[in-house]
């Protein structure tokens, strides 16, 4: 697999969408990454993510600014039809219990699951949550929905966790993010 640098397609534009678990700091050496091989990377943040890391660090990481709301006054067509648009990949990443379940169920009551539904490309998705969390029935179903409906799920991996228990529910590092990013890009180059 190409490295960013040696991506054929050339600078790709990534949306990438954090919710709200601590996984979130995580994401700014992604987006500080993918920025550094000279893609467009546009972070929107749910509330809760706000409460782990703060959307100043994505705005200097990644060049852009940074969503979170649906009623963005820069957006008169609102943001979740905006931000979405022209773009080539949806990452959301970390992607907890109450970000899954919003998408597997078509809610759009913020704007990174209304950015989901109004997203056309290809999504992935960064599970990140407690074991016991990761392994209970109800989110499962909505993993199975999300999968069905073509989200490609990377992760979660095992080990040590924030509520320091070991269990499976890790988020994925954000070097195998970008890895599974560029993966998708060479599988659709007409996108980009």
């Amino acid at each position: 697999m190409a490295s960013p640098d040696e991506n054929e397609s050339g600078s790709a534009r990534i949306l990438i969408g954090v919710s709200g678990g601590i996984a979130a700091y995580k994401i700014a050496t992604l987006v500080s990454g993918l920025a550094k091989h000279g893609h467009d990377v546009t972070v929107i943040m749910t509330q809760a993510a706000t409460r782990f890391i703060g959307s100043d660090t994505f705005r200097a990481l990644s060049g852009n600014d940074v969503y979170t709301s649906v009623f963005e006054q820069s957006m008169p067509l609102g943001a979740h039809v905006s931000v979405t648009k022209d773009k080539d990949v949806f990452l959301i990443a970390p992607a907890t219990a109450q970000a899954i379940a919003g998408m597997a169920h078509g809610s759009a009551n913020d704007l990174l699951t209304a950015a989901y539904l109004a997203f056309e490309g290809p999504v992935l998705a960064a599970p990140a949550m407690n074991a016991r969390m990761w392994n209970k029935p109800s989110v499962q179903r909505n993993v199975s929905q999300l999968v069905d409906d073509g989200v490609v799920l990377i992760g979660p991996e095992v080990g040590w966790l924030s509520c320091r228990e070991q269990g499976e529910g890790r988020m994925s590092e954000p070097d195998t993010l970008m890895k599974a990013i560029f993966t998708i890009l060479s599988t659709n180059p007409n996108d980009v």
